[in-house]
């Protein structure tokens, strides 16, 4: 991911904080340190969309930074305490993206129907996952859709998703919801709360990185769409990867973010920087999110945003 030359540059730029802080102080900003020692510095009600990707309730290392599977009812008390310190920095008309997976899911969905209002659960298929002989392949997550309040910001014509139609209906002879392309027949659908169409990264995919649970981009651009405008404020308080504020920033959305794990923000400190060159988001294009396996299709229509960079390249050579 990162040379030793690209970490020792790369992590000069991680801001450090010690006390309060204002927006512009932490906008565009990626920041070192434990969430729970940081949270009471930050400004009151600046997120407009947050972006909560804890650390499921399993036994995981993080690359040295090892969360251990606790109790339900302690798991349970340590998101309220996640969810608690963010409150302050929400906006009345804030809206929460929580992701877990189904074990955890039971665990959090109490703490967030106690605090907002709860919209709807996504249910995402991971395309892959280890098989069971004595149970079924785990292969799906779930991400709850919460609001601050009964007032909030949503796009639906932003996320629909473009697929074929392979009976087409006509009505007095012209299409009826659809339109004619060169290679097929197509329609903009409404997303519903199962998707079906993303690819977990892979080796061959620029956006990939080692981190163990990292979320594909294409998965955060139907949230950030879908629930923020142009230059609203993206948070996110356990960075990982940086997935959310790579897309935060391909979109032009305002973001900030905190991690404990140095490695991880240096990882997403070099995404930002290639998002800043190539804006390209796989599965995205022309303001349209495709099915799976379309790629070939997607090459045909017009693309604004060229050929993806790799991620593996140097910044400093």
């Amino acid at each position: 991911m990162c040379s030793e030359k690209e970490y020792h540059e790369l992590a000069k730029s991680i801001l450090q904080i010690e006390g309060n802080t204002s927006l512009e102080q932490i906008k565009g900003q990626l920041i070192g340190g434990d969430f729970f020692d940081l949270a009471a510095y930050f400004p009151k009600q600046f997120i407009d969309l947050l972006i909560l990707d804890p650390p499921y309730n399993l036994t995981k290392d993080y690359h040295g930074n090892r969360f251990k599977e606790l109790h339900k009812s302690s798991y349970a008390l340590w998101f309220a305490e996640v969810i608690d310190l963010l409150i302050p920095m929400l906006k009345p008309r804030s809206t929460i993206y929580v992701c877990s997976d189904w074990k955890t899911s039971s665990l959090v969905l109490p703490v967030l129907e106690d605090r907002f209002f709860v919209r709807n659960r996504i249910t995402w298929e991971r395309e892959k996952g280890r098989g069971a002989n004595q149970n079924w392949k785990n292969n799906t997550e779930d991400i709850w859709f919460c609001t601050n309040s009964k007032q909030y910001y949503f796009d639906v014509d932003l996320v629909k998703i473009k697929r074929k139609v392979l009976a087409p209906y006509r009505f007095e002879g012209k299409p009826k919801d659809w339109t004619a392309e060169e290679d097929g027949n197509y329609r903009l659908t409404y997303p519903s709360n199962i998707w079906t169409d993303i690819t977990i990264p892979f080796w061959s995919m620029p956006e990939n990185t080692p981190h163990p649970t990292q979320k594909p981009e294409k998965l955060l651009a139907k949230l950030i769409l879908a629930s923020s405008g142009k230059n609203d404020f993206v948070f996110d308080p356990f960075v990982g990867s940086g997935t959310t504020l790579v897309v935060a920033e391909k979109l032009g959305r305002q973001w900030s973010g905190i991690d404990i794990n140095m490695k991880y923000l240096c990882w997403a400190k070099k995404r930002i920087y290639l998002a800043q060159h190539d804006p390209a988001i796989q599965g995205y294009r022309d303001g349209v999110f495709w099915e799976r396996n379309s790629l070939p299709q997607q090459r045909k229509t017009s693309f604004a945003g060229g050929r993806s960079k790799n991620i593996q390249g140097s910044l400093l050579e």
